[in-house]
């Protein structure tokens, strides 16, 4: 996000009464879903319409495709809007058009069968920022409702056992029974406005479709909050009007909070940065309120967490008296140590037993000796690494500074020592490299363009394994990470973990709890974690 662009959150002067959230992409996460059933939809319809007119097959993009002209509406709108961009004419039919039907009607009847399929075998996932922001709203008196184009909202909810989360819905049902047009206009904001019983100039909008922003500034809502899932949709979604665009909602929180009671409540929003974050050497209380009687689990970033951020990243080596620390802290709690870093790399410069190790953003993961832990994903994407490899080291060998590290399951290009004005060369040459190679996506971290496998899986899901795997009861979840690969676990960890962040970049907006100034105050904390849990274990 731009310093322009965070230049225009107003949570400071809008007062809030009610929160009007959209269901796929901000409550829910079913965008894989609707996405893989709108490509199995327009591929199959693609396909048999090339191999009939004898014309090239163009597959459907579940990305960019996506985004551009299916996200938000309803699903005629998005059938119409995908055949137009392709300059495709069909009939529009009408709604008792079979799905084997070519209209537009019979189209968006066959991907609803996809999508309904997709249900019946899947388990879907609330995102627990969004979650918990829901509940904090809820607990302050401030009225929440959702809405979405899609008919199946009600049953995508009741599966993610968030149904009752709200106090009113406007679906695609119940825009078909009352005639409502689809998004961007705003009519189904407002009728969910007046099933709130709340004036549209104190409600706050959330969306993550840029036909749905558009629908809120059309209707003149008090703010609209876009949700960027996708990192290419953070401009998109300012620009289409939202005064302020996050990656998860775990990165706002409640300010001003005022209300006499359920439904009466009246808040503010703000924007959480590392600058804004209190630092948890100022509540020393909280880790022991935290606690209880509850087992800890640990999980900890290397790079600028155990060890500061140094020109030369193989210049990283963990200091003795950390080393200390951690393998303290290790002998009474669960610790693992989630890096970027290849997984063998990883070991070699911790040195120690007693710990797991996620290496490669949690692509490989290891316990200690005898654990019987280990996993791996992605090695089928091996291969095109190692092109991609030789592809870059090539390409890049003029530009003086950088540094292409290969790790397993991932490519790392730093920048940290280019010059500043060959970094937007360096990263069309990366850009370029990666084209349209299948499998592999590119990330971003601190002077770093990472190069890993297209799969839906971070930091964030590797400690969700670990936790899976070696506790029964939930534990008392500590993350401590300074990355922007690591707020991938805050926001899955949300609510459900005490996430602390290393306070390096202070303008970066992050999903965090806490902060520590430096690793240090990493060490210190760990020395504080481990006392607790020694005292704990002796009562």
């Amino acid at each position: 996000m731009t310093d322009a662009d965070a230049s225009r959150v107003r949570g400071s002067e809008v007062v809030i009464s009610a929160a009007l959230f959209d269901t796929d992409g901000v409550v829910t996460d079913t965008a894989a879903a609707h996405a893989a059933a709108w490509k199995r939809l327009f591929d199959g319809f693609l396909e048999a319409r090339a191999e009939r007119l004898g014309v090239p097959f163009e597959a459907f993009d579940p990305r960019l495709d996506y985004l551009r002209h299916v996200d938000g509406k309803p699903r005629n709108d998005g059938v119409a809007s995908f055949l137009a961009a392709r300059d495709i004419e069909l009939p529009y039919g009408d709604a008792d058009d079979k799905p084997e039907v070519e209209t537009v009607c019979g189209l968006a009847r066959r991907k609803d069968g996809y999508f309904q399929q997709w249900l019946e075998e899947n388990r879907v996932q609330a995102y627990p920022g969004t979650v918990r922001l829901i509940r904090a709203l809820r607990t302050a008196g401030v009225k929440v409702g959702v809405f979405s184009a899609s008919r199946n909202a009600a049953a995508v909810l009741e599966n993610a056992g968030v149904l009752d989360l709200f106090d009113a819905r406007c679906d695609g049902t119940d825009a078909a029974e009352l005639a409502l047009p689809g998004k961007p206009d705003p009519a189904m904001l407002f009728e969910l406005a007046r099933r709130l019983a709340v004036d549209p100039a104190s409600s706050l909008v959330i969306e993550d479709a840029i036909a749905g922003v558009r629908a809120g500034a059309e209707g003149d809502f008090a703010m609209l909050v876009g949700v960027a899932r996708a990192e290419e949709q953070a401009d998109a979604l300012a620009e289409a009007g939202a005064d302020l665009v996050v990656n998860d909602l775990s990165e706002l929180r409640l300010a001003g909070v005022r209300g006499d009671g359920p439904g009466d409540g009246q808040v503010t929003l703000e924007l959480k940065t590392l600058a804004t974050l209190a630092d948890i050497d100022d509540a020393p209380e909280l880790l022991r309120e935290q606690l209880g009687d509850q087992k800890v689990a640990s999980f900890l970033d290397y790079d600028g967490t155990l060890t500061p951020i140094v020109r030369d990243h193989t210049h990283a080596l963990l200091d003795d008296t950390m080393r200390r620390a951690v393998d303290n802290l290790s002998r009474h709690a669960l610790v693992t140590i989630v890096s970027g870093r290849d997984l063998t790399r990883l070991k070699q410069l911790v040195k120690l037993d007693g710990v797991i190790y996620a290496g490669s953003h949690g692509f490989e993961i290891d316990g200690p000796p005898g654990s019987n832990m280990s996993f791996e994903l992605g090695t089928e994407c091996l291969p095109e690494l190692d092109r991609l490899e030789t592809t870059l080291d090539e390409a890049l060998s003029d530009i003086e500074g950088h540094a292409l590290e290969r790790k397993r399951f991932s490519l790392a290009v730093h920048y940290r020592n280019v010059a500043q004005t060959d970094v937007p060369r360096l990263q069309s040459l990366v850009e370029d490299a990666l084209g349209e190679r299948s499998g592999l996506r590119l990330g971003h971290g601190k002077k770093v363009f990472e190069i890993r496998p297209d799969m839906t899986w971070g930091k964030g899901h590797a400690v969700l394994r670990v936790l899976e795997l070696m506790f029964h009861e939930p534990p008392l979840v500590i993350y401590i990470g300074d990355d922007l690969t690591d707020e991938d676990a805050f926001q899955m960890l949300a609510g459900r973990a005490l996430c602390i962040a290393v306070r390096h970049d202070e303008d970066r907006q992050t999903a965090a709890d806490y902060a520590v100034a430096d690793t240090e105050a990493v060490r210190r904390l760990l020395e504080s974690i481990t006392r607790l849990v020694m005292l704990d274990s002796h009562q």
